[in-house]
């Protein structure tokens, strides 16, 4: 069964892949479609980060967007300022997110903050950097702050199609899976997923909490912080309301209804829900104002409801229920007598 499996996984991969390719070939004449899915591959990107420290190590990290907010400003402020290309200032983006997550998150799990006080604390760093960043007027201020314009420049990442963002964003979503998979396949992936279960039983068996869950923020924090250096680059200026609580609440909650600590779970769940959130902006928003936030709630309440687990355990039914029929087709054949 192990080789069956391995090659189902590898054909919907595949099929995944080539399909994601594609998407620019379809859309490509229609910029504003092909903005609408960057925005779902970058929502893909955080929810996927958040999986790290969320799903595994169980934190309800609500911070996603101020982690996104300093790698925007950070890639921004070198572009205005010091014509840095936005290759390096996306990484050291990550960086300065990946340590202002260090400070933070070190006080707060030597602390012992946890579960619903971890989460009230990691939103309130929003609205701190928000506020933060509308006083700073050398770098934020509360007027949009535009990156130089090009029509075409590499080294600018600034270009005259969406395409190239789509591309760029699909790499950031791939690198993001391919971390997922290899933390969970880790020792640290293993720590990280006892923590989520029993915090207090993983530390009496010698797991060191506080340094594996710094660990998965600083990594989450990281690839989302690079994430903001292609969004300030892709919407083309930064401003302090990037820091917006409600979506980094968005973000925690894809995680959660996509399926906790199964890699692939985010993704899927923000296929289906921000995909049909934004196509139900587009198409309804105009005639019935906000009634696509509506529709998204009851879609969210029947996942709940029937998927508590997550979106991803139907797809490892549906899987699982594939894999028993070829076992007991295979059976079938082995068991017939020959005449």
């Amino acid at each position: 069964m192990k080789p069956i499996r391995l090659t189902i996984k590898l054909v919907w991969i595949l099929v995944g892949l080539a399909i994601a390719l594609l998407i620019p070939a379809l859309l490509g004449s229609s910029q504003y479609n092909m903005v609408l899915v960057t925005t779902v591959l970058l929502y893909a990107v955080m929810a996927t980060a958040w999986n790290i420290i969320g799903g595994m190590a169980g934190q309800m990290d609500l911070a996603a967007t101020a982690y996104l907010g300093l790698g925007a400003f950070t890639t921004g402020t070198l572009l205005i300022r010091w014509n840095v290309s936005p290759w390096i200032g996306m990484i050291l983006g990550g960086f300065v997110a990946a340590g202002f997550a260090a400070f933070v998150g070190y006080s707060l799990f030597r602390f012992g903050v946890t579960e619903v006080w971890y989460a009230l604390s990691s939103s309130a760093l929003i609205e701190v950097l928000r506020v933060i960043f509308l006083l700073w007027e050398d770098v934020g201020g509360p007027v949009e702050k535009f990156l130089p314009f090009y029509s075409w420049s590499l080294y600018h990442m600034r270009f005259g199609s969406y395409v190239p963002y789509y591309y760029i964003m699909l790499a950031l979503l791939l690198i993001a899976l391919f971390v997922n998979y290899r933390i969970a396949k880790s020792k640290l992936g293993y720590y990280l997923i006892a923590l989520g279960e029993n915090e207090d039983a993983a530390e009496v068996l010698g797991v060191d909490a506080r340094a594996c869950k710094l660990k998965a923020l600083m990594i989450y924090a990281f690839l989302v912080g690079v994430t903001g250096g292609v969004y300030a680059c892709l919407y083309g200026f930064i401003h302090p309301n990037i820091f917006s609580g409600l979506k980094g609440t968005e973000v925690a909650i894809l995680g959660i209804v996509g399926g906790m600590g199964i890699i692939y779970g985010p993704l899927l769940a923000t296929l289906i829900l921000v995909s049909g959130r934004e196509f139900l902006r587009s198409n309804l928003s105009g005639q019935l104002e906000s009634l696509y936030l509506a529709i998204y709630a009851v879609v969210l309440i029947l996942i709940v409801l029937f998927r508590p687990k997550g979106i991803a355990t139907l797809f490892q039914d549906i899987y699982e229920n594939i894999l028993s029929r070829i076992a007991r087709g295979k059976n079938v054949q082995t068991n017939t007598p020959s005449l």
